[in-house]
Order: structure tokens, then C-alpha cells, then sequence
């Protein structure tokens, strides 16, 4: 028997993606701050410590809870949406960046997806949001997520966010992905994260990909992206400080000085 709130949902959009949730009566959403969208009327919204599962566990137990979200760059709040009405009600959250949302049904995955920090957008209550640290030293040293990702434990339906377009791939026994580090979304529990040396001085030197793969092997799901948000941040600040004149000129930056432009 489940002992998560056991909600409905449709993702709506492409590019910039929502998450429409479907609420019965008295059932409940947790989701990050700053991702609400809309909400239908008799939807009370309440600000907590921490996911909620520590909601009975005293001023310590919460104080923990909310302290494991700091380390994972969360705030030390969540909200939680409930439907105190008498039917059904709809509240919708909002992808913070382009991208798409992954829907995981936690029950049908062994009860835990470990994911990157930050990726995490909102659950049926009861759905603990954690951290998953990394035991091997060069996988929490050059993994690109660092020691510590995020862990979602529990039996009903979570939801991710990542960068660009999202591929879902199972691994079978015997296989082994390498992955640039920070392509990596989430993974489910029996998948065995590593990191592995390119190689080769050139590879290294001039590859442009880094010094390390990930590697994912055993036996699971995982989901990748296509672009990380610190790629796309990357990107923007490369070109942020750049005057657009020079965009498809032969000159390039040697036009602007021509222009009259420093």
C-alpha cells in the first residue's frame, strides 16, 4: 500500500514546460519556491520546513530536514499545496529555465532516483526530498555534481527538471555509459555512478570535453540532457559582453573598432 499522496498530473508546453497536478480532497503537493504557476480557488498554500516528512518529528527533526536542503543549494522551505475544497482542484508549476520536466513515478522504481542538485521541482507529499553523497573520493572530486546530488525516497510521483531535450535510457547488465559529467539528470538506485580518465594528451588537452567521463553501469534507468544549465550559462557569458554588430561580419570585433566602436 503506498503511503504517498497519490496525485494526477499532465505536463503541458515544449520548450518551457508547466505541470499541471490534479489534487482530490485533503491531498497535498510539495513544491520548490519560486516554481508556483496557478491555482485554482479552495487550494490553501502553506509554507514548511524542510519536504514535510519530518513534520511530526519535533523541532530537531525539522531543523534536519530543512539543514539537508542547504547542502544541496535548496532553500531551507518548501510549500505545500493542498485541496481543502469538496472536488477536484488543479495546481500548476513552471520549468525555471528551457528544458523539460520528467515525471517519475517513484513506486515503479524501487522506491529512489538520485538526482542532480537543483533539479528537483515539486511531489505528492510524502516523497522525501535528501542528499545523496558521493563515497568515492574522484567521483565527488571530478563528477561535475560534486559530493553531494540530490535523493528522492518514496512511493508516489516526483518531478525533475533538466536542460534541453531528456533521454531516457535503460541500462542492461554488463553495459557501461560514458557520459559527459554534466549531462548526468538522475538515475535510479542500482545504477553504480563512477567517473573514468579520458585519456590521450590530446584528447585531454584540446578535446574540449574535459578530463573525466561518467560512467553509469548496472542495471536501471537513466535520464540525460542535452544541456546543462551551466553550459547554457557559460554560453551567455561568453557572449553577454559582445556588441551584436559583430555578429555575421566578416570584420568581427576589428568592424567595431572601424565603427568607431571600443
Amino acid at each position: 500500500m503506498k503511503t504517498n499522496h497519490e496525485i494526477d498530473y499532465r505536463i503541458l508546453g515544449s520548450e518551457m514546460q508547466c505541470v499541471e497536478i490534479e489534487l482530490d480532497p485533503q491531498e497535498t503537493v510539495m513544491a520548490e519556491p519560486g516554481s508556483f504557476m496557478m491555482m485554482d480557488s479552495s487550494i490553501q498554500m502553506q509554507t514548511i520546513f524542510g519536504d514535510g516528512t519530518q513534520q511530526n518529528s519535533g523541532l530537531l527533526g525539522k531543523l534536519f530536514s530543512a539543514g539537508k536542503r542547504l547542502l544541496t543549494g535548496e532553500s531551507l522551505f518548501m510549500t505545500a499545496y493542498t485541496n481543502i475544497g469538496s472536488g477536484k482542484r488543479h495546481v500548476m508549476f513552471a520549468s525555471p529555465y528551457p528544458g523539460k520536466i520528467i515525471p517519475m513515478d517513484l513506486h515503479a522504481m524501487g522506491g529512489k532516483v538520485t538526482c542532480q542538485k537543483d533539479a528537483f521541482l515539486c511531489a505528492a507529499k510524502g516523497v522525501s526530498v535528501g542528499i545523496e553523497f558521493q563515497r568515492k573520493l574522484g567521483t565527488g572530486l571530478f563528477g561535475g555534481e560534486g559530493f553531494i546530488m540530490q535523493k528522492l525516497e518514496g512511493d508516489g510521483m516526483a518531478f525533475v527538471h533538466a536542460g534541453g531535450h531528456i533521454i531516457e535510457r535503460d541500462i542492461q547488465p554488463g553495459e557501461q555509459l560514458r557520459v559527459d559529467t554534466g549531462c548526468i539528470v538522475a538515475f535510479t538506485k542500482d545504477i553504480d555512478y563512477d567517473i573514468q580518465f579520458v585519456g590521450g594528451i590530446r584528447n585531454t588537452l584540446f578535446g574540449g570535453e574535459g578530463v573525466f567521463f561518467a560512467t553509469l553501469s548496472g542495471t536501471g534507468k537513466v535520464w540525460l540532457q542535452t544541456l546543462p544549465i551551466s553550459r547554457l550559462a557559460g554560453r551567455i557569458m561568453q557572449y553577454g559582453g559582445m556588441n551584436r554588430r559583430e555578429e555575421g561580419s566578416i570584420l568581427g570585433g576589428l568592424g567595431n573598432i572601424l565603427d568607431g566602436d571600443s
